[in-house]
Protein backbone atom coordinates (compact mmCIF):
# COMPACT_ATOMS: atom_id res chain seq x y z
CA UNK A 1 0.00 0.00 0.00
CA UNK A 2 1.42 3.36 -0.98
CA UNK A 3 1.62 6.33 1.38
CA UNK A 4 -1.09 8.17 -0.64
CA UNK A 5 -3.45 5.17 -0.36
CA UNK A 6 -2.84 4.95 3.38
CA UNK A 7 -3.54 8.68 3.89
CA UNK A 8 -6.70 8.44 1.78
CA UNK A 9 -7.82 5.45 3.87
CA UNK A 10 -7.13 7.38 7.12
CA UNK A 11 -9.17 10.33 5.81
CA UNK A 12 -12.11 8.13 4.85
CA UNK A 13 -12.11 6.31 8.19
CA UNK A 14 -11.45 9.38 10.35
CA UNK A 15 -14.89 9.56 12.01
CA UNK A 16 -15.51 5.79 12.24
CA UNK A 17 -15.66 4.38 15.78
CA UNK A 18 -15.49 0.67 16.70
CA UNK A 19 -18.68 -0.98 17.90
CA UNK A 20 -18.85 -1.88 21.57
CA UNK A 21 -19.91 -5.49 22.22
CA UNK A 22 -22.72 -4.46 24.59
CA UNK A 23 -24.26 -2.26 21.85
CA UNK A 24 -25.23 -5.32 19.82
CA UNK A 25 -28.88 -6.28 20.18
CA UNK A 26 -29.44 -9.95 20.95
CA UNK A 27 -32.21 -11.68 19.06
CA UNK A 28 -34.12 -14.37 20.93
CA UNK A 29 -36.27 -16.56 18.75
CA UNK A 30 -39.61 -17.30 20.38
CA UNK A 31 -41.19 -20.60 19.49
CA UNK A 32 -44.96 -20.82 19.40
CA UNK A 33 -46.33 -24.35 19.80
CA UNK A 34 -49.55 -24.85 17.86
CA UNK A 35 -52.42 -27.12 18.83
CA UNK A 36 -51.55 -29.38 15.88
CA UNK A 37 -47.99 -29.75 17.15
CA UNK A 38 -49.27 -30.60 20.63
CA UNK A 39 -51.62 -33.20 19.14
CA UNK A 40 -48.77 -34.75 17.12
CA UNK A 41 -46.57 -34.78 20.22
CA UNK A 42 -49.30 -36.53 22.22
CA UNK A 43 -49.92 -39.05 19.42
CA UNK A 44 -46.21 -39.82 19.31
CA UNK A 45 -46.25 -40.83 22.96
CA UNK A 46 -49.47 -42.83 22.96
CA UNK A 47 -49.25 -46.27 21.39
CA UNK A 48 -52.43 -48.24 21.94
CA UNK A 49 -54.44 -51.02 20.32
CA UNK A 50 -56.19 -48.66 17.90
CA UNK A 51 -52.87 -47.46 16.45
CA UNK A 52 -51.51 -49.10 13.34
CA UNK A 53 -48.18 -49.15 15.19
CA UNK A 54 -49.51 -51.42 17.90
CA UNK A 55 -47.43 -54.54 18.23
CA UNK A 56 -48.67 -57.83 16.81
CA UNK A 57 -48.71 -61.12 18.73
CA UNK A 58 -49.49 -63.13 15.59
CA UNK A 59 -46.09 -63.75 14.08
CA UNK A 60 -42.55 -62.44 14.05
CA UNK A 61 -39.48 -63.46 12.05
CA UNK A 62 -37.71 -65.96 14.30
CA UNK A 63 -34.07 -65.45 15.24
CA UNK A 64 -31.62 -67.65 17.16
CA UNK A 65 -30.63 -67.19 20.85
CA UNK A 66 -27.10 -66.01 19.95
CA UNK A 67 -28.09 -63.76 17.00
CA UNK A 68 -27.36 -60.05 17.19
CA UNK A 69 -30.28 -57.67 16.98
CA UNK A 70 -29.48 -54.54 15.00
CA UNK A 71 -31.77 -51.95 13.45
CA UNK A 72 -31.19 -48.35 12.37
CA UNK A 73 -33.68 -45.96 10.79
CA UNK A 74 -32.72 -43.85 7.79
CA UNK A 75 -31.27 -40.55 8.95
CA UNK A 76 -29.54 -41.92 12.06
CA UNK A 77 -25.86 -41.04 11.82
CA UNK A 78 -23.39 -43.93 11.68
CA UNK A 79 -21.46 -42.43 14.62
CA UNK A 80 -24.60 -42.37 16.77
CA UNK A 81 -25.37 -46.00 15.89
CA UNK A 82 -21.75 -47.05 16.59
CA UNK A 83 -21.82 -45.31 19.99
CA UNK A 84 -25.09 -47.11 20.86
CA UNK A 85 -23.70 -50.46 19.66
CA UNK A 86 -20.62 -50.04 21.85
CA UNK A 87 -22.72 -49.19 24.92
CA UNK A 88 -21.21 -45.71 25.22
CA UNK A 89 -24.46 -43.86 25.93
CA UNK A 90 -25.52 -43.72 29.59
CA UNK A 91 -28.46 -46.05 30.22
CA UNK A 92 -31.31 -43.88 31.49
CA UNK A 93 -33.92 -46.60 32.07
CA UNK A 94 -34.16 -50.40 32.12
CA UNK A 95 -36.96 -52.90 31.48
CA UNK A 96 -36.66 -56.62 32.26
CA UNK A 97 -38.99 -58.99 30.39
CA UNK A 98 -37.91 -62.24 32.09
CA UNK A 99 -40.82 -64.50 33.13
CA UNK A 100 -43.37 -62.48 31.14
CA UNK A 101 -45.86 -63.79 28.59
CA UNK A 102 -45.73 -62.24 25.11
CA UNK A 103 -48.87 -60.21 25.84
CA UNK A 104 -47.48 -58.95 29.17
CA UNK A 105 -44.16 -58.14 27.49
CA UNK A 106 -45.86 -56.25 24.67
CA UNK A 107 -47.92 -54.18 27.10
CA UNK A 108 -44.88 -53.47 29.29
CA UNK A 109 -42.77 -52.42 26.30
CA UNK A 110 -45.51 -50.02 25.13
CA UNK A 111 -45.99 -48.53 28.60
CA UNK A 112 -42.24 -48.32 29.25
CA UNK A 113 -41.49 -46.54 25.96
CA UNK A 114 -44.48 -44.23 26.39
CA UNK A 115 -43.23 -43.23 29.85
CA UNK A 116 -39.67 -42.75 28.56
CA UNK A 117 -40.92 -40.43 25.80
CA UNK A 118 -42.88 -38.37 28.32
CA UNK A 119 -39.79 -38.04 30.52
CA UNK A 120 -37.42 -37.21 27.61
CA UNK A 121 -35.46 -40.41 28.24
CA UNK A 122 -33.60 -41.43 25.08
CA UNK A 123 -31.29 -44.34 25.85
CA UNK A 124 -32.75 -47.46 27.44
CA UNK A 125 -31.93 -51.13 27.76
CA UNK A 126 -34.52 -53.89 27.49
CA UNK A 127 -33.49 -57.26 28.91
CA UNK A 128 -35.30 -60.08 27.09
CA UNK A 129 -33.06 -63.09 27.73
CA UNK A 130 -31.59 -65.32 25.06
CA UNK A 131 -34.46 -67.79 25.18
CA UNK A 132 -32.28 -70.87 24.87
CA UNK A 133 -34.82 -72.95 26.82
CA UNK A 134 -38.01 -71.45 25.37
CA UNK A 135 -40.03 -73.33 22.79
CA UNK A 136 -39.41 -72.22 20.08
CA UNK A 137 -35.96 -70.88 21.05
CA UNK A 138 -35.58 -67.07 21.37
CA UNK A 139 -39.34 -66.46 21.22
CA UNK A 140 -39.34 -63.27 23.35
CA UNK A 141 -36.17 -62.03 21.67
CA UNK A 142 -37.68 -62.53 18.20
CA UNK A 143 -40.90 -60.71 19.03
CA UNK A 144 -39.15 -57.83 20.79
CA UNK A 145 -36.80 -57.38 17.84
CA UNK A 146 -39.80 -57.27 15.48
CA UNK A 147 -41.83 -54.91 17.70
CA UNK A 148 -39.03 -52.37 18.06
CA UNK A 149 -38.79 -51.95 14.28
CA UNK A 150 -42.55 -51.12 14.19
CA UNK A 151 -42.41 -48.32 16.76
CA UNK A 152 -41.71 -45.03 15.00
CA UNK A 153 -40.16 -43.45 18.11
CA UNK A 154 -37.39 -46.06 18.08
CA UNK A 155 -34.43 -44.65 16.15
CA UNK A 156 -32.02 -47.57 16.45
CA UNK A 157 -31.54 -50.82 18.36
CA UNK A 158 -28.53 -53.05 18.96
CA UNK A 159 -27.79 -56.09 21.10
CA UNK A 160 -26.03 -55.06 24.28
CA UNK A 161 -22.37 -55.42 25.15
CA UNK A 162 -21.48 -58.45 27.27
CA UNK A 163 -21.29 -56.33 30.48
CA UNK A 164 -24.94 -55.26 29.92
CA UNK A 165 -26.30 -58.73 29.08
CA UNK A 166 -24.92 -59.42 25.61
CA UNK A 167 -27.36 -61.00 23.17
CA UNK A 168 -29.91 -61.31 26.00
CA UNK A 169 -30.56 -57.54 26.03
CA UNK A 170 -30.88 -54.64 23.59
CA UNK A 171 -29.93 -50.98 23.69
CA UNK A 172 -32.69 -48.75 22.34
CA UNK A 173 -32.26 -45.13 21.25
CA UNK A 174 -35.52 -43.20 21.19
CA UNK A 175 -36.37 -40.19 19.06
CA UNK A 176 -35.38 -36.85 20.52
CA UNK A 177 -38.29 -34.74 21.77
CA UNK A 178 -38.96 -31.36 20.19
CA UNK A 179 -37.73 -29.66 23.38
CA UNK A 180 -34.44 -31.58 23.25
CA UNK A 181 -34.03 -30.79 19.54
CA UNK A 182 -34.47 -27.08 20.31
CA UNK A 183 -32.00 -27.32 23.21
CA UNK A 184 -29.39 -28.98 20.96
CA UNK A 185 -29.93 -26.41 18.21
CA UNK A 186 -29.46 -23.54 20.69
CA UNK A 187 -26.31 -25.13 22.11
CA UNK A 188 -24.81 -25.49 18.62
CA UNK A 189 -25.77 -21.90 17.69
CA UNK A 190 -24.04 -20.55 20.81
CA UNK A 191 -20.93 -22.58 20.00
CA UNK A 192 -20.86 -21.35 16.39
CA UNK A 193 -21.95 -17.78 17.10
Amino acid sequence: MSQDDFELFQQMMGDVKPLKTNDVAEHQKTIQVTDAQLARREAATSLDERDSDYLSLDNAPMIKPEDLIEFKRDGVQDGVFRKLRLGKYPIQARLDLHRKTLKQARDEVVNFLRQCMRMDIRTVIIVHGKGERSNPPALMKSYLSYWLTQIKEVQCVHSAQRFHGGTGAVYVLLRKSNDKKLETRERHQKRLG
